[in-house]
């Protein structure tokens, strides 16, 4: 380990937390940990394979689906492999360069989530506030345009602190109390005073997460109002069902993403934030296409009718 009075260089490594559990008890997590990825990345290639091909799910909700799936993808993959390489065999080395690209994609791709998160709710309140105009609001061109805008809003956001935490000089320890490169667990090794840059990441954090947490909730609102308006049990039925599965994941989400919050409150929370990391990164991302499937007749539909043309493929 470095000495205290060491300065860091592009060329040396940080040191991601050590888990002092017995191996057996590593093992499990470790199983456990490798089937949930597995499964995350392989369900969420299946929705995106069938919302692809059918023709039926061209709609933009599905749309904005599909790119929900692909974050989901990205942001587990960001932090799991090394979490298990740490896991497997202790390897806790990551690079410098690592280090940044890790911090950075992990906020960014948060950050595009959250948004897009936002967009699926303004989806749904034209498909419920304004049936008849649905399809000429939410045009191809716009759906395309609000899912790039999406992802640029999070890179601009986000790129100007990662710029600044790369200028920064790092000495004495570097173990980082993390399983991945957490920028808080980061900026405690900085020889200057970071309380600034701090602040500047929650003022963004804050934007994004409370500016699209005020955007779903008015959506939500105006959704509410409009079933409620409808005379037919049967029909506020079938208009609460098309929004339960979204309105089950920013539960989810928000839920973990305002624990990750607290820890820039309360710095002895740093454990519990370990916690909503997981749930935030690996289990939200395991549980989504379950949701999206098991609580969408039109998906069901489409699963079912992929699985009798593979085994009438199959049977020929």
């Amino acid at each position: 380990m470095m000495s205290d009075m060491n300065m860091f260089n592009r060329n040396d490594s940080f040191r991601l937390m050590d888990f002092h559990y017995s191996p057996a008890v590593k093992m499990t997590f470790f199983s456990i940990l490798l089937n949930a990825y597995s499964i995350t990345v392989l369900g969420n290639i299946v929705i995106i394979f069938i919302i692809s091909t059918d023709k039926h799910l061209h709609t933009p909700m599905y749309f904005f689906l599909i790119n929900l799936s692909i974050l989901d993808i990205l942001v587990t993959s960001t932090i799991t492999p090394k979490f298990l390489s740490l896991l497997a065999n202790g390897n806790g080395v990551i690079s410098y360069a690592g280090c940044m690209i890790q911090c950075y994609s992990f906020f960014f791709l948060g950050s595009t989530q959250v948004i897009i998160l936002a967009v699926m709710s303004f989806d749904r309140f034209m498909a419920i506030c304004h049936p008849l105009r649905y399809m000429a609001v939410l045009s191809p061109k716009l759906c395309l345009y609000l899912a790039l805008g999406s992802w640029a809003f999070a890179f601009m956001d986000t790129i100007a602190p990662t710029i600044l935490v790369v200028q920064l000089t790092f000495c004495g320890s570097n173990r980082i109390n993390h399983f991945f490169c957490d920028v808080e667990q980061l900026l405690k090794l900085a020889c200057t005073d970071t309380q600034y840059l701090n602040l500047l990441n929650f003022m963004l954090s804050a934007v994004i997460v409370f500016g699209s947490l005020i955007f779903i909730i008015v959506s939500y609102v105006n959704i509410i109002i409009a079933i409620l308006k409808i005379s037919s049990s049967g029909g506020r039925g079938k208009s609460f069902t098309t929004c339960s599965s979204h309105l089950l994941v920013v539960f989810i989400f928000y839920v973990s993403t305002a624990f990750m919050s607290s820890r820039s409150i309360k710095s002895y929370y740093v454990d519990f934030n370990k916690l909503a990391i997981i749930l935030n990164s690996i289990v939200t991302p395991l549980l989504n296409p379950f949701i999206y499937t098991l609580r969408n007749e039109q998906v069901k539909r489409a699963v079912k009718s992929f699985l009798c043309r593979q085994i009438y493929s199959n049977e020929t």
